[in-house]
């Protein structure tokens, strides 16, 4: 058996997430599905990481294993297994990995992008949060710096998930307005599940006014989640890039 890491692009609007569930359409049945059809034999899938329903992913990576390892290096696997999937999941490549290298556990940076369209848009629907109210973006910005500081994101993590520690070394968190919409970018080596959706929330808060900057770093310090902002929208979301050690990577003549 061989190891490949698969590098693809979702629209999630169709399906409950990434993951695997018994009565709902996932990113992930659907392309062990394909793969298995390709390959003439089961493939499961594993993952960068869980996407909730409604969130997309710009660039994701999963891994699998194969016995046919001519067959996926091929030129033209990437083409068969594109005609397999449906038009909202797009490979972009593969390749060949070690055997014990792992889509999540091997990752040591994640980035996620979040789109707020500031007027009622069609073309956005699905694709980005609607949100009609005047925002102060420099305040938003002050605040969300204050994620580079802290570590605990407790507050921010959701309530009852089984998480080893809710420690993550944030990067980058800034916002940036490009014409009518808002985008919202977070680096870290890791994220807690919902993490970037209850943070977009209560800084979506600040920025309207609710909350002051000062009541975000109280957020921070108090490690509750309920002492947070309800969560944004989930359309809003992309996971925009995955950053793996080169050291992992097979490479080919």
């Amino acid at each position: 058996m061989a190891r490949f890491f698969l590098e693809l692009a979702y629209n999630g609007t169709r399906y409950c997430g990434w993951q695997v569930q018994p009565d709902a359409p996932s990113v992930q049945q659907t392309l062990e599905k394909a793969l298995a059809v390709l390959l003439s034999q089961e493939c499961p899938v594993v993952g960068a990481g869980r996407t909730d329903a409604g969130v997309h992913a710009r660039y994701y990576v999963a891994h699998f294993d194969a016995s046919d390892r001519p067959k996926v290096l091929a030129p033209d696997f990437i083409y068969h297994l594109n005609c397999l999937l449906p038009y909202d999941i797009a490979v972009s490549s593969v390749r060949e990995v070690l055997p014990d290298a792992h889509a999540r556990f091997h990752a040591v940076e994640r980035e996620y992008t979040y789109y707020v369209s500031r007027r009622k848009n069609p073309f956005c629907r699905g694709l980005a949060a609607f949100f009609s109210y005047p925002l102060d973006v420099t305040r938003m910005n002050e605040a969300a710096a204050l994620l580079l500081r802290n570590a605990d994101f407790t507050s921010f993590a959701r309530l009852h998930a089984d998480n080893k520690t809710n420690i993550c070394r944030v990067t980058v968190a800034e916002w940036r307005e490009e014409g009518e919409q808002l985008v919202f970018v977070i680096r870290a080596d890791r994220f807690l599940r919902n993490m970037v959706r209850a943070v977009v929330g209560s800084l979506l808060d600040v920025g309207r006014g609710k909350r002051s900057v000062a009541d975000f770093a109280g957020i921070i310090e108090a490690r509750n989640r309920g002492s947070a902002g309800s969560s944004a929208p989930a359309e809003g979301l992309y996971l925009t890039d995955v950053v793996y050690p080169p050291e992992i990577y097979v490479e080919h003549p």
